[in-house]
């Protein structure tokens, strides 16, 4: 009798003990530049193995299953830090970020040999990425502006496999897991234009796996490269190598940067814009589709792909496109000028022995995330997602939007 109280009284224990280990966390603040004051845009923020990045305002929320005893914040060209934390955060964290100095000899390790530095890159993607199949968690947003006003929201919490990175047989997916999207219901806001993008992005933009588009002798061979000034992204320093467009070719090329790891050589940052000098070219890689009688100028296609050092291995950690583009009808004097902007980020990461998308929950290229996802209206529809947070504007023109329905 006195021995199955003993167990009762053990596993009451137990089970306290469980649910105070699992108590969430949330913790909030805005990343800034220490030597200036102005906030930081896209600072990771990582803790208990979730991830986000600030929004436009350098504001962050990060929510994590158990207490969180720190968090690190990092942005390339300034310093890594570790922000300690004590117990339960009641007021938002303000964390300054110092810019970080670079090394002279570090400028001229590569002799200004870019396209050799960007050979040996590539030539150690087997051993800096993963080469095991991964489950990566993640929040997706695009949003859609007339003017400089929005027109349409939609967001979710997005599952993406990647298999490894060296296996032929390329078979990555991504899945919708939960979503909401606003709609403005003004008949001029309407706008029934395509452009490229959706939660497929992190599949095609992956430069390192799917090394078709630049990453390849043949695309190399099409852009002139040199050595720019080098940087750090958290504590690490990169080589940095600019690209630009040496020769005409029957599609749009790129110019933009590629950041380099110079310890592991691997590829962590690239920042690209679609170059627009024929604008045929740049409509083909823009545009999918559009109404008879509307006329697409493209304006602005730039690509920003990040990349994270995490226990010895590089994964990719976000995306973001951003377009610019006028369309008209025929016949009209003047045109409207949209802006249209896709992100993901990736809040967590798991290694898996199997395939955890079924094909029937593939999202495909082809769909619209816009009709994969209901209207909502719900306010604490994220409850313990990690998300982007919706910038001040960004929110103001959602209870505008949810208003107006």
């Amino acid at each position: 009798m006195e021995r199955r109280t003993l167990i009762i009284i053990l596993l009451v224990l137990l089970g306290i003990t469980t649910v105070c280990a699992q108590q969430p966390t949330q913790i909030s603040g805005t990343v800034y530049n220490q030597a200036t004051g102005h906030v930081l845009v896209g600072a990771s923020v990582t803790g208990g193995g979730h991830t986000v990045v600030t929004n436009g305002d350098g504001y962050f929320v990060l929510k994590a299953d158990a207490e969180l005893k720190s968090i690190s914040v990092s942005h390339i060209g300034f310093r890594a830090q570790r922000v300690r934390l004590t117990g339960q955060q009641d007021s938002p964290l303000r964390v300054g970020l110092s810019p970080a100095t670079i090394q002279l000899q570090e400028v001229l390790v590569m002799n200004g040999n870019a396209r050799k530095l960007v050979a040996s890159a590539i030539s150690k993607i087997p051993k800096n990425y993963s080469q095991q199949p991964e489950l990566f968690h993640c929040f997706y947003r695009e949003t859609a502006q007339k003017r400089s006003h929005y027109i349409m929201v939609a967001e979710g919490v997005v599952d993406m496999y990647k298999t490894a990175y060296d296996y032929q047989n390329n078979d990555d997916r991504v899945a919708i897991r939960k979503g909401r999207r606003l709609l403005s219901p003004r008949k001029g806001d309407t706008l029934s234009v395509k452009v490229t993008g959706g939660p497929v992005l992190p599949l095609q933009l992956d430069m390192v796996k799917q090394r078709d588009w630049l990453l390849n002798e043949e695309e190399l061979d099409c852009y002139e490269m040199e050595m720019d000034v080098p940087t750090t992204i958290g504590d690490r320093q990169q080589f940095v190598v600019s690209i630009r467009p040496r020769r005409r070719m029957p599609y749009a090329l790129y110019h933009g940067r590629l950041y380099i790891d110079q310890e592991t050589l691997a590829f962590t940052r690239a920042e690209l814009s679609l170059d627009m000098s024929d604008r045929n070219k740049a409509t083909d890689m823009m545009l999918v589709k559009k109404p008879l009688g509307v006329r697409f100028r493209p304006k602005e296609l730039s690509l920003l792909i990040d990349y994270r050092l995490e226990d010895g291995i590089t994964r990719i950690s976000y995306i973001r496109t951003l377009f610019r583009f006028n369309c008209d009808w025929r016949r009209r004097l003047f045109a409207t000028a949209f802006t249209a902007c896709c992100e993901m980020v990736v809040t967590g990461q798991e290694s898996t022995t199997e395939r955890p998308i079924r094909g029937r929950d593939t999202f495909d290229q082809r769909d619209a995330f816009y009709d994969k996802v209901d209207y909502f209206l719900d306010p604490v529809f994220w409850q313990d997602y990690n998300i982007i947070e919706p910038t001040e504007s960004l929110n103001r023109a959602i209870t505008r939007l949810m208003k107006r329905m």
